[in-house]
């Protein structure tokens, strides 16, 4: 992963998608050890405290969980989590501004789900 110093999101959130990608690819397994805030700063070039916000971020979030002086560990309900925040926020965004797109664009809503049904079959290698 490369981080994004100049972009618009803080890098303990680009840390925090990072390691939430991570489980959503099977990369990192539930009950598995993730990388500790001074190896994350390492990897990275970053503060660690930086690198400290972002585990935190998922710890206050049910993704990882504490091992006391053990370090972070991934929870079992992790990818279930990840997967239903993505719903609701990342996908519903993106259809919000689709949605807001496509208005000022006169599309009609059949105009819409025919291009997101062409879209889907596409991705899934139906068409």
């Amino acid at each position: 992963m490369i981080l994004e110093t100049d972009g618009i999101k803080p890098i303990y959130v680009q840390i925090s998608e990072w390691i939430e990608n991570e489980i959503l690819n099977g990369n990192l397994q539930k009950d598995e050890k993730v990388y500790s805030q001074y190896k994350l700063a390492d990897m990275y070039n970053i503060n660690p405290a930086t690198a400290a916000k972002g585990l935190t971020r998922l710890a206050n979030e049910g993704i990882l969980y504490d091992k006391r002086g053990l370090g972070k560990f991934v929870a079992s309900e992790a990818k279930a989590i990840i997967t239903e925040k993505r719903k609701n926020q990342t996908v519903k965004q993106l259809l919000h501004d689709l949605v807001l797109e496509a208005k000022q664009l006169g599309m009609s809503e059949d105009e819409i789900h025919e291009r997101l049904k062409e879209v889907w079959r596409v991705e899934n290698g139906r068409d």
